[in-house]
């Protein structure tokens, strides 16, 4: 819930957060996604450390620092700051979402018991976002972009009262050291990966986009070797040899790249576009969230009858059909359209967040539950800084292309057209065009990939069979938690 709230709150606090801290389109982009980068880089190393430590512990630790750090982020003076404070929220983060997942899956047993707690997880993370811009549009109309953060805190002293009476501790039975040579090695692999990704949609495809995709290839084979000869490994390489969960990761990181960038831009398109106000476009999220939530447990319970696949690719051809909404937004007075095509690529979102975690952790033993539910969580969270950086940087460029030369004065950016002194009507009309464009071609793009992802879920994944046709999973025993 806290992790759902985060993630819109801010989406919806960009512009005012822009207008206050200055940020350069560059270093709103990072405010945006630091945080899910370092998720993704620390998530497997984080999996590990809660097999090994204890997944109650370790999540009451990142609990404690998510709240602090949220302190830290709510009144930052700068930038730079804000982009440090997101950063160590990452931190925080990564330790919270692989010691969940995993919970559940020690904790539930039963296949179809552990396919709708996974889904209830999901909309846990759902009804966040969905709470996140009216409780955010409430807060920003009467307080500054900072309360945005401050709303961590209450949640956290629960989380932390609460657990050590409501949650069992369970870490693997003889687990060894972490090894930190591999830490090193999973960030070397996904932090560059995803640089590249940054600067090549920024900048082309350079001599630093190709240096960095080398190092990254480089850092991710030698990963590989190092946990194939590991007694112990950080992660278990195998889980990507499975055809279920190897396809399942597949899913999740491709359907999160759209989701992430199609968020990212609805929600700039409802208040710099259509002007709404941050409590008016927080409404207008509702309904997309709901029908996520709706996916999240509607999915689950149709997978008793009938096979995930299908009901994966049935819901990815819905998210489809979303983005081609999308793509026929034409500037203001358009939020019917893009409001009902949002909502359906959430529906895509929804049952794939469910399933596609249930088909990772469900396949992998109970001990290595908590490296397999980091996993998980690794492409998901990566999915989303990715589609944010691919696709608000297609749509920047898509923005500059058209205003460069016509009218250089609005900025380099539809936020710094809205928020430049003396533009005239017709320019920023030009400049809300010109942004719109970028959306219609990143939805375009978007709806392709992920129409091609029905296809191969519902080809791969059709030999799984329905959860209610599941036998029980195995389950480690609980640590001792006296």
């Amino acid at each position: 819930m806290l992790l759902g709230l985060d993630v819109t709150l801010l989406y919806l606090a960009l512009p005012a957060l822009s207008v206050d801290l200055r940020p350069t389109s560059t270093q709103a982009l990072w405010i945006l996604d630091s945080y899910g980068l370092v998720i993704a880089g620390l998530l497997v190393t984080m999996g590990a450390i809660g097999d090994r430590l204890g997944r109650r512990r370790l999540l009451m630790i990142g609990t404690a620092a998510f709240g602090l750090v949220s302190i830290v982020a709510a009144f930052a003076p700068s930038a730079e700051i804000l982009i440090a404070a997101r950063a160590l929220l990452g931190v925080a983060g990564a330790t919270l979402m692989p010691s969940c997942l995993a919970l559940i899956t020690n904790m539930f047993t039963d296949a179809r018991q552990r396919a709708l707690a996974i889904g209830v997880w999901a909309t846990t993370f759902a009804l966040g976002m969905a709470a996140g811009p009216l409780v955010g549009g409430v807060l920003l109309e009467s307080f500054w972009w900072g309360s945005a953060f401050l709303l961590a805190i209450p949640i956290a002293a629960l989380v932390l009262v609460t657990a050590p009476v409501l949650l069992p501790e369970y870490r693997a039975a003889d687990s060894g050291r972490v090894d930190l040579v591999s830490v090193a090695l999973s960030l070397g692999a996904i932090l560059p990966l995803v640089y590249a990704i940054k600067h090549a949609a920024a900048h082309g495809f350079d001599v630093q986009t190709i240096v960095t995709l080398v190092a990254s290839a480089a850092f991710t084979l030698a990963f590989v070797h190092r946990q194939r000869r590991l007694s112990d490994p950080l992660l278990d390489v195998a889980l990507f040899t499975d055809r279920s969960s190897g396809t399942a990761l597949g899913v999740l990181l491709v359907g999160l790249v759209g989701v992430g960038g199609a968020l990212y831009l609805v929600t700039q398109h409802l208040q710099l576009v259509e002007e709404l106000s941050p409590l008016a476009a927080g409404a207008w999220m509702g309904p997309p969230a709901l029908a996520m939530v709706v996916a999240a447990i509607g999915a689950p319970l149709l997978a008793r009858r009938v096979r995930p696949g299908y009901v994966v690719s049935g819901t990815l051809v819905l998210s489809a059909l979303g983005y081609v909404l999308l793509t026929q937004v034409r500037g203001p007075d358009s939020i019917g359209l893009i409001v009902s095509g949002f909502a359906l690529v959430y529906l895509g979102f929804g049952s794939v967040g469910a399933l596609g975690s249930d088909l990772v952790v469900g396949t992998t033993p109970a001990d290595r539950a908590g490296s397999a539910a980091a996993m998980s969580e690794t492409v998901q969270e990566l999915g989303v800084a990715m589609g944010v950086a691919m696709l608000g940087s297609l749509t920047t460029l898509v923005y500059r292309d058209r205003m460069t030369d016509a009218a250089p004065a609005v900025g380099e950016s539809l936020s710094g057209a809205v928020s430049a002194p003396h533009v005239s009507p017709a320019l920023l009309a030009q400049a809300k065009e010109a942004f719109t464009s970028g959306l219609n071609l990143s939805a375009a793009i978007t709806g392709a990939a992920i129409l091609a992802l029905a296809v191969m879920a519902a080809v791969v994944l059709r030999h799984v069979p329905p959860s209610g046709d599941s036998s029980p999973a195995e389950v480690s025993e609980p640590a001792n938690s006296g």
